[in-house]
């Protein structure tokens, strides 16, 4: 008989548990256009169990790493129909009108478009953008669904047309090139978890290099024009341990990005790898460190179209617009931030920064990298204005000097944070 009242005592309350693990809940508060569906998926203390409050934090962490999601946190609730998870957000504008700009010393350029990294409410991107850079015209096309449907894959596809003015550096000096670039690029994305994913694509595109009518000097050299048809293939593996909050950052991210470029004409390929790490650290209540490394070398054609340029664009502030070309890359940028000014919606950060780069010549040897000709280091200060409630909404302006020689100085203004 004590062995009966057991077992039935055991099936009830194995029922209540069933019952109350099957009426378990999971609501979202506070959602204007992301979709119920779509965060479903960054929630991992699942349906069917008792989630511990570890857990849960993992799960508002991962909210929070979300573009559109500016803030988030949960309850836990105990009802008469079980229990309820209630995770309230705070959604951060991502339909957004693009109006950047930016400039140095030689070059002012300017951009107009929208953007929308939730497109739909399901963490799609689109982008749709005209822009003016060394008074020529360019713009850009670019979808991307990074999971279909919740799942593993996605797809990303994009048109460009991009146009400028390329100083190419021959023996007797440098010649101005008018350069266009229009492409149709597709790829594919597979996660492999929630921080790794590897992407494979292909663009096809033709490459325009025209010689422009503003020249430094007469009896230029080189071609007066180029027209290259090319196919290019990329793989770009990613891993990503960035933790989001608010405009901090804290974590790793790096990623290896192998490209291969066939031109049709000669039936030359051409080969580079490229290998990026960006690393933040928090310093007490209100400062970012940051530090960024890339690594990059290719194919060592001795050629002035080489693919690796040093200008404050991209890799060295105050360094000028485009002054070198070289076939391989070593960029290390440091960079502490210090928030002055905080509120529901604003922010304001002073920043100091020391930008150090080298590169090898077209044609050279890897030794070139350590040559002091062409090392730099600049280092400088600036600050930022940040909108809180758009995404990326970040003003930039920097001031950087060579420390080795004083004349090489610039400012650099543009949107979003260097890197």
């Amino acid at each position: 008989m004590a062995v009966r009242f057991l077992i039935v005592g055991w099936i009830i309350s194995f029922g209540l548990i069933s019952t109350l693990m099957a009426q378990q809940t999971i609501v979202f508060k506070g959602l204007k256009r992301t979709q119920e569906n779509y965060l479903i998926q960054f929630i991992h203390s699942g349906l069917n169990k008792f989630p511990t409050d570890s857990l849960l934090e993992a799960d508002v962490q991962r909210l929070k790493n979300i573009a559109s999601i500016g803030n988030a946190h949960y309850l836990r609730d105990t009802t008469d129909q079980g229990i309820q998870l209630i995770f309230e957000v705070e959604e951060v504008r991502t339909l957004l009108p693009i109006l950047n700009f930016g400039g140095i010393k030689g070059n002012v350029w300017y951009q107009v478009g929208f953007s929308d990294i939730n497109w739909q409410g399901k963490g799609q991107f689109l982008s749709a953008a005209y822009q003016n850079n060394d008074r020529r015209h360019s713009g850009n096309i670019y979808y991307k669904i990074p999971r279909i449907n919740g799942s593993n894959w996605g797809f990303t596809a994009n048109l460009n047309k991009w146009s400028s003015r390329e100083p190419l550096f021959f023996s007797e000096g440098t010649v101005n090139y008018d350069y266009d670039n229009n492409g149709l690029g597709l790829s594919i994305i597979r996660h492999l978890n929630l921080h790794r994913n590897i992407e494979i694509g292909g663009t096809y595109f033709i490459e325009n290099y025209t010689k422009s009518s503003f020249q430094f000097f007469e009896n230029t050299p080189g071609p007066a024009g180029l027209r290259q048809p090319k196919w290019l293939t990329k793989t770009l593996y990613t891993e990503n341990y960035l933790n989001y909050h608010s405009f901090y950052l804290r974590g790793l991210t790096w990623h290896a990005l192998l490209q291969q470029v066939y031109n049709t004409l000669d039936k030359n390929w051409f080969h580079s790898f490229q290998l990026q790490a960006r690393y933040y650290a928090r310093l007490g209540s209100q400062g970012n460190l940051a530090a960024r490394l890339r690594l990059g070398i290719a194919s060592n054609n001795d050629t002035p179209f080489a693919p690796f340029v040093a200008d404050s664009h991209t890799n060295i502030r105050g360094i000028g617009n485009r002054i070198d070309r070289g076939t391989a890359q070593v960029v290390l940028n440091m960079e502490y931030r210090h928030t002055v000014y905080e509120s529901r919606k604003w922010g304001a950060q002073i920043v100091s920064f020391s930008d150090t780069g080298t590169w090898r010549n077209p044609g050279g040897q890897l030794k070139d990298l350590l040559n002091h000709e062409k090392f730099r280091q600049f280092i400088g200060g600036g600050f930022r204005v940040i909108y809180k409630k758009i995404y990326g909404a970040v003003l930039r302006v920097d001031y950087g000097i060579d420390i080795l020689n004083k004349n090489q100085n610039g400012i650099v203004v543009g949107f979003g944070q260097y890197f």
